[in-house]
């Protein structure tokens, strides 16, 4: 693919010589960043939907570790790098963000307890680590290291407890910060349930990001998809979607500010655009059985999450701002250059280690060329490896396709 290669060559040359004069002559050379917005495009993209959309990690860990769905076992793995890769940037893009990143490891041997930063900085180096350790039994197979692969999946479970503990936290902590901002977020995003609609929301986006990376895998490595797979974790991304839609249209009534959401203004506009790519639009395609059996129809309304998710996390980070402050922030084109070489850097990561590492290992080798795009209606999906489906699954995966009629 000549043409991506170009793209990918041109994204790291501008990035690289952006990251040498940010480094050398400080934000102010390649920002928009005021005193008005001190945290910007780095923040509101890089960090917060960063963390976000690496939420797959604990969420299918945790469904095969914890609810032993086995029949997820094979996405297990390309979860965790993406989720591992996506932390490794987070980082690196924190270190672009901070006026003096030399002091990032302060937090370490300078404790606050009672702040919020404080505490999503301690999960974040610890989550990491948590991921480095799992990816590690990718790393001891490649190199046939058997007494350490051993040691490595004995203490899978207990990585993946840690794992999904330390995500809750950082993943609601992160809307903790904002409640800390009353009177400056606007009310159709400031409320005291942030905390607990980042992390549904991180959950949703987790699930969408496997749907979009098992497609994108399959084109790029040339890997059969797990169509009956992916159209249960779609199952599945309606019912946390509807959870989500639920809860934010609850709080909005709650606070009285429903009529709000439809009074046309500028910010009104920006909630009904994301909330209808975020919640209507992906349960409205992926309710129809007929979509949602279809890879195109499944990836469409995975990506209509994602896109929704993004716009959700830049309103509570920057434009939900904006009337408090009485102007407007528009990032650099330095900014957004310098985002895009992390995105770049992200895709080639991951495909070079799904093309050296046992990542895939569980996954046969077909083409997806010759797997079909849609499946006939008739074919059962797989249940548990005991044949029998967990209460779980019934409750939650199992969401009848007659709802698609509705």
């Amino acid at each position: 693919m000549p043409f991506w290669r170009g793209v990918f060559y041109l994204l790291i040359a501008m990035g690289l010589v952006l990251t040498v004069v940010r480094f050398s002559q400080g934000l102010g050379s390649v920002t928009n960043l005021s005193d008005s917005y001190p945290w910007g495009l780095w923040v509101g993209f890089d960090l917060l939907c960063g963390v976000g959309l690496a939420a797959g990690g604990f969420v299918i860990t945790a469904v095969v570790y914890i609810f032993h769905i086995e029949r997820m076992r094979p996405i297990v793995r390309p979860a965790i790098i993406t989720a591992f890769l996506g932390y490794l940037l987070v980082s690196a893009a924190l270190l672009f963000d901070l006026g003096r990143p030399w002091n990032i490891w302060h937090p370490l041997i300078l404790w606050n307890p009672s702040s919020v930063m404080f505490e999503v900085a301690w999960c974040v180096m610890l989550y990491s680590t948590v991921l480095g350790l799992e990816f590690s039994g990718m790393v001891f197979e490649k190199l046939r290291w058997k007494r350490a692969v051993k040691v490595q999946k004995m203490i899978s479970v207990p990585l993946v407890i840690a794992g999904v503990v330390l995500s809750t936290l950082h993943q609601s902590s992160l809307g903790t910060m904002y409640l800390i901002m009353p009177g400056k977020l606007h009310a159709l995003w400031y409320t005291p349930l942030l905390p607990l609609l980042f992390l549904v929301s991180a959950v949703s986006v987790g699930l969408a990001m496997v749907i979009i990376e098992s497609k994108l895998s399959a084109r790029s490595l040339g890997m059969s998809l797990e169509v009956p797979l992916l159209r249960t974790i779609g199952r599945a991304l309606v019912g946390v979607l509807g959870l989500f839609g639920f809860l934010r249209v609850y709080d909005l009534l709650d606070r009285g500010m429903l009529a709000e959401a439809f009074s046309f203004s500028y910010e009104s506009c920006l909630f009904l655009v994301e909330f209808g790519l975020g919640v209507v639009l992906p349960m409205a395609l992926l309710l129809i059985p007929k979509i949602r059996m279809s890879t195109r129809g499944l990836y469409a309304g995975a990506l209509l999450a994602v896109m929704g998710f993004v716009v959700n996390r830049l309103n509570v980070s920057l434009t939900g701002f904006e009337t408090a402050q009485g102007g407007h922030y528009i990032p650099s084109w330095a900014e957004v250059a310098i985002t895009m070489m992390f995105v770049a850097l992200g895709f080639a990561a991951f495909r070079f280690i799904a093309k050296h590492f046992p990542v895939y290992a569980e996954h046969g080798t077909t083409p997806p060329s010759e797997v079909p795009s849609v499946l006939p209606a008739d074919i059962e999906e797989p249940v548990a490896a005991n044949g029998v489906k967990t209460t779980w699954e019934r409750t939650f995966l199992d969401l009848p396709d007659e709802a698609g009629r509705l």
